[in-house]
């Protein structure tokens, strides 16, 4: 699992027509700090989220597994918003 951050929404009016349906949000990466690391990716919102909220997001097999969609293109998808980061 990753930490991110959610930066925005995706609109895809044409896309594989596995993905309808989804809601795909625009996420950075973060580190332990929050600091941004990369590139921002899209990945599908299982959750919910919103702008601004930190998530826990999943890559690869994990990610369709949680979408429920596992014959799908399906790179990341956020399956959790964080309410609170103790060191």
């Amino acid at each position: 699992m990753n930490l991110g951050k959610v930066v925005g929404t995706v609109v895809a009016t044409r896309k594989d027509e596995k993905l309808i349906g989804t809601k795909l949000m625009l996420t950075q990466p973060l580190n332990i700090d929050l600091e941004p690391i990369g590139e921002a990716i899209i990945a599908v919102d299982t959750v919910g989220a919103g702008i601004e909220e930190l998530v826990i997001y999943v890559k690869g097999t994990a990610s369709r597994i949680a979408a429920r969609k596992t014959d799908s293109p399906i790179d990341a998808a956020i399956v959790g918003i964080v309410d609170e980061i103790s060191k």
